[in-house]
Parts: structure tokens; C-alpha cells; sequence
């Protein structure tokens, strides 16, 4: 994936806002090490999220 494709594809996995350039967070998926990002609204409010490539759930 180009450096441009990344940025367009920086979605919080939660709620579906744009992250670039706010405090969110990245990290890999617990079951694939697919990256996920989460807005810091969604990590404070513990909001569920779902691994795109896999399913894992977690808070």
C-alpha cells in the first residue's frame, strides 16, 4: 500500500472518522498483526471494535 493509499485508509475501526492528525491510537491486531487505529473518543468510552481482516473483537 503507497504512503497515500495509508493515509486515506486511517479510519478509526469504531466509529469511522477520519484519525489524521488527531490523537489516535495504532496498533496490531492481537490474532493477525493486521494495524488497527481507534480515535481517542472510542478508546476513553471503551466502544467495541473488530478486526477487518480476521473478526477478533475486543474493547
Amino acid at each position: 500500500m503507497s504512503q497515500s493509499q495509508q493515509k486515506q485508509a486511517r479510519k478509526c475501526v469504531s466509529c469511522g472518522i477520519n484519525i489524521s492528525g488527531t490523537n489516535a491510537a495504532r496498533f496490531d491486531c492481537p490474532e493477525c498483526d493486521t494495524q488497527i487505529y481507534r480515535c481517542a473518543k472510542c478508546r476513553k468510552q471503551s466502544n467495541l471494535y473488530e478486526c477487518p481482516d480476521c473478526g477478533f473483537m475486543g474493547p
